[in-house]
């Protein structure tokens, strides 16, 4: 089966950040490849690995964002589609989704799969709307695949502990939850075989999206950091179930 994995660069977990504007200062920080987007490029891997085809590494971003496609490569992916675009960061979800919707058209392949969100922005909106402008059957937060055919049994995570199996018709998209797999690490043979690989280039002007943002970040900025007293009255057995409920609902450290 043919599977195209939406990675994302994003700033690393280590990186120094600095605001500038209302986005942050990416001239001397380092990019990764977005955390919940390696679980779904290794879910993909071990979907080839048993049924066989080709994994396609797509990201849109700046000429940086290569690195991240290199490194799907490295894992075993067999090849990398590049959107490239400087004002990528500027972009609200609707914005992506159409630019990676345009380029997924033009393939012809049985899975789309995505990370649950991203680690810069966290919307946990681009699996969705690529499927709806995809037209393509979709289920978010998966556990478990399994492909029998034209079909897929799914298991989806609920909230409370709570799982749900489903059945999907392929082709589609699947907005893939963290910690599903344990994530491989490249070897010093698919790094010399990444280079090999194919990565094609793409502008996102040539995929003819035009779009006019429906949303924007009006300001980031980092909270203030306040210190407050609380008084708890009442019975011992009283004050223990407030305190109980404040450490469980607001601190949630229980």
């Amino acid at each position: 089966m043919n599977i195209i994995v939406c990675i994302k660069q994003v700033p690393a977990k280590d990186a120094p950040l600095s605001i500038a504007g209302n986005w942050i200062k990416e001239s001397d920080i380092g990019f990764e490849m977005n955390e919940p987007d390696s679980y779904a490029l290794e879910e993909a891997l071990r979907l080839k690995e048993k049924h066989g085809g080709e994994v396609i590494a797509l990201s849109m971003g700046p000429e940086r964002a290569k690195l991240t496609i290199k490194e799907a490569l490295a894992k075993g992916a067999d090849r990398g589609i590049h959107i490239s675009d400087d004002n990528f960061a500027q972009l609200d979800p609707l914005g992506s989704a159409k630019a990676l919707a345009a380029a997924i058209k033009k393939e012809k392949v049985d899975l789309v799969l995505t990370g649950l969100q991203s680690d810069d922005h966290g919307f946990g909106q681009t699996g969705v709307l690529i499927a709806a402008l995809s037209g393509l059957p979709h289920a978010t937060i998966i556990m478990q695949i399994e492909v029998a055919g034209d079909k897929m049994k799914l298991k989806r995570e609920l909230e409370a502990g709570w799982f749900q199996h489903i059945e999907c018709p392929l082709p589609a998209v699947l907005s893939i939850q963290s910690g599903i797999n344990k994530v491989r690490y490249a070897t010093l043979k698919g790094i010399m075989a990444a280079k090999k690989k194919e990565i094609a280039t793409i502008t996102r002007e040539s995929l003819g999206i035009q779009h006019e943002p429906t949303q924007k970040i009006e300001r980031i900025y980092v909270p203030a950091k306040t210190k407050k007293t609380e008084f708890l009255t009442g019975t011992a057995k009283e004050v223990a179930t407030m305190l109980v409920e404040k450490l469980k609902f607001e601190a949630r450290v229980i």
